[in-house]
């Protein structure tokens, strides 16, 4: 077997903030020896949230087995999860901001038993349903609980209570067509229906200016993509939530935002 370094585009304070958790976390069950300490067990866990390097592969480059690469990792990411906000708490930053972007994104999965409530026509895969959050320039601020993939953005975020969470703190958020009908403090664009005149000048103007704003929030979107273990998930759909979990509380610590 051929083995090669590689590298993983993150800080050492990430490395740092989550073998401390996992330190802690060992401290408090008084746990015994391990394969790996805390630092490396962190490794190997960022490898493979952000390189989306399998467990087989973890399991060869850090000498343990299959089934210990899972389990570290499977701890790891349940630390994180239970320490990532919820919406109320991440309502507290968003109702500060200028104004929010809200759009919807598809984590594909692997095939599962049931197939039909993950498939999404819109993207014609099988995946989960996640509600983002960005602020005016971009920057991802909360991530929601995944949904199957065949529910519709404007009713996931229905079912999350973000719409009435932004409406009651009164921030303007932007929003594509698929959120038209939200109301509230939510923003979307004008759009040309079968049996009406033509959008006016005017429209098309808000309608271009609107654009350039939502736009933005396309980056955050990217940014939580970079998390190569998102490119498919191969897991029960199920566990897409605290993965994406673990990922938010990673970004934040990573851009030294939120961090806990």
């Amino acid at each position: 077997m051929l083995y090669y370094p590689s590298t993983i585009s993150l800080s050492s304070r990430t490395l740092n903030h989550l073998a401390d958790c996992i330190r802690s976390r060992r401290k408090q069950q008084r746990s015994r020896w391990r394969r790996l300490d805390p630092g490396r067990q962190a490794l190997l866990v960022l490898a493979h949230l952000r390189n989306g390097d399998t467990y087989t592969r973890l399991a060869a480059g850090f000498a343990v087995g299959v089934a210990t690469a899972w389990r570290y990792v499977q701890e790891a990411i349940a630390l994180l999860a239970a320490v990532a906000d919820d919406l109320a708490a991440a309502m507290q930053r968003i109702r500060r901001l200028a104004y929010a972007i809200l759009d919807g994104t598809l984590i594909p999965i692997d095939r599962v038993a049931d197939q039909k409530p993950y498939y999404s026509g819109k993207h014609q895969r099988h995946g989960v349903n996640v509600q983002v959050i960005a602020d005016a320039a971009g920057r991802l601020v909360w991530a929601s609980p995944s949904l199957p993939g065949a529910v519709h953005d404007l009713i996931a975020a229905r079912a999350h209570g973000i719409i009435g969470a932004l409406t009651s703190a009164n921030v303007t958020t932007f929003a594509d067509k698929g959120y038209q009908g939200a109301r509230g403090s939510v923003r979307t664009p004008f759009k040309r229906h079968r049996y009406r005149p033509k959008l006016s000048r005017r429209q098309k103007a808000v309608n271009h200016t609107h654009a350039k704003i939502r736009a933005r929030g396309e980056r955050a979107i990217s940014t939580l993509k970079t998390w190569k273990v998102l490119a498919k998930l191969r897991c029960c759909p199920r566990r897409a939530t605290t993965i994406v979990q673990a990922i938010l509380v990673l970004h934040h610590v990573e851009a030294n935002r939120y961090a806990r």
